[in-house]
């Protein structure tokens, strides 16, 4: 079930909710209160979808100025009509007992092959706060290619199929201009990382 944030209950005031789905995500609804401005008030319903928060890493080879991202199939931009195999950043849900610093490591694993020693947070992310409750925490680190541990590529229990993908910083924020890359926690990883570049790559 979402927790609800109470701290906001002088301007919104939860009525109900009734769960429409249950599955690999939850679909509610929610219906609430909400003080206008004008001190009038109005009930509103609202879909919230959930599946819990997530946690991302950006992988960077100081060596040669560059980043590990992976690209795999995507069902929220192939029912849009757009290119469904999208480059991202490792990520991956946070299960049960974790924190997202621990997810990510295993991610990084699962998906790319890297063993990751130390992430470095940087940020948490709302993607769609008007209808999804999924908290990304974004994260950092550096890896050594000469050190790949793992095949990576994914879980085959999870039906992921994903293809590892090597790219300068460079060329991979030029892809945010083409078009090319779409996902928004990639995006906003890929800008840190050009805003933090002279450290990133003084090692």
């Amino acid at each position: 079930m979402i927790d609800i944030d109470t701290s906001e209950t002088e301007r919104v005031r939860l009525i109900s909710r009734r769960t429409l789905w249950k599955g690999f995500v939850t679909l509610e609804m929610l219906t609430f209160e909400q003080r206008m401005p004008d001190g009038s008030v109005v009930t509103v319903d609202r879909e919230v979808h959930d599946h819990g928060c997530a946690a991302a890493i950006l992988l960077h080879d100081a060596a040669d100025d560059s980043i590990v991202l992976v690209r795999q199939f995507r069902s929220g931009a192939f029912a849009n009509g757009d290119a469904a195999y999208m480059l991202e950043i490792p990520a991956g849900l946070v299960d049960k007992g974790e924190i997202p610093a621990e997810s990510v490591v295993r991610e990084a694993m699962e998906e790319t092959g890297f063993r990751v020693e130390k992430a470095r947070y940087i940020c948490d992310i709302y993607a769609s706060p008007g209808a999804l409750t999924e908290k990304l925490s974004l994260f950092f680190a550096g890896v050594d290619a000469d050190k790949r541990t793992g095949l990576g590529g994914g879980l085959a229990g999870e039906a992921e199929d994903i293809e590892i993908v090597t790219l300068g910083l460079d060329e991979a924020y030029r892809m945010i201009a083409t078009g090319e890359i779409t996902d928004a926690k990639t995006i906003i990883a890929l800008q840190w990382a050009m805003l933090h570049r002279s450290e990133l790559t003084s090692g």
